[in-house]
């Protein structure tokens, strides 16, 4: 049954981005000059899809994380924490992409109360007690071997949360068929099939990066899934 727009749930948007992408990565994948060279991105990575969302009138916040050569993982989820907290956020929508699925797994673990429906975009997926190169490695491959991975705190600092405090909460994850993490967001499907009725799976013919060359489409999930949350009874 579909809520009355007076009686339907303010959504808000938290995006977190992974990795610190650089500004020439970005141009290679647009086959374009957005983005002066030798710069990065941050929370700009999303900036591509946040008119789409904003002109349904749903507020985002799109944050750059600290720097991650000279913060940690635990950091990260207190910063993203803060932003829901003094924004007295409800109905959240929390997508985390890349390495920012194991801040947004942390962040639901925190506050699960204000937190309506996570969403991991081709991202990682942890375990209690497991950390990001935790998850590469055991795909059998070295997380080393990956372009622009170093073995930076937020990267290996293992993640310890309750599990069943985010079990009951609505998750999608996005699969990008095209990305090169494709070997290591395979162990993440793995995972969702044992589980399969909590999630909503999806796959996106894009690169690891869908805000730079698959933007509507990326768009539209984002956009059912609030109606999703405002609809549901």
């Amino acid at each position: 049954m579909k809520r009355s727009k007076k009686d339907a749930p303010v959504v808000s948007y938290v995006l977190v981005h992974g990795g610190n992408m650089s500004t020439d990565t970005w141009n290679k994948l647009v086959k374009s000059n957005d983005y002066p060279p030798g710069g990065l991105l941050g929370g700009k990575i999303w900036d591509s899809i946040i008119p789409d969302l904003e002109i349904h009138d749903y507020r985002v916040f799109a944050p750059t994380l600290k720097d991650e050569h000279h913060s940690n993982l635990t950091e990260h989820i207190q910063q993203i924490c803060s932003i829901i907290t003094e924004n007295d956020l409800k109905n959240v929508i929390l997508v985390g992409h890349s390495y920012g699925g194991m801040i947004i797994t942390g962040v639901a673990s925190k506050i699960p109360e204000r937190i309506k429906h996570l969403v991991y975009l081709d991202a990682a997926f942890p375990d209690p007690g497991e950390s990001l190169f935790d998850i590469i490695n055991s795909s059998g491959h070295n997380p080393l071997s990956f372009s622009g991975l170093e073995a930076v705190a937020p990267y290996v600092e293992k993640l310890q949360f309750d599990a069943q405090k985010i079990r009951s909460l609505p998750k999608t994850y996005i699969l990008c068929t095209k990305s090169e993490f494709g070997i290591v967001t395979e162990v993440v499907k793995r995972k969702i099939d044992t589980d399969k009725k909590r999630w909503t799976y999806i796959e996106l013919p894009s690169s690891h990066v869908p805000m730079a060359d698959l933007p509507e489409e990326f768009s539209q999930i984002l956009l059912e899934t609030a109606r999703k949350v405002v609809e549901d009874p």
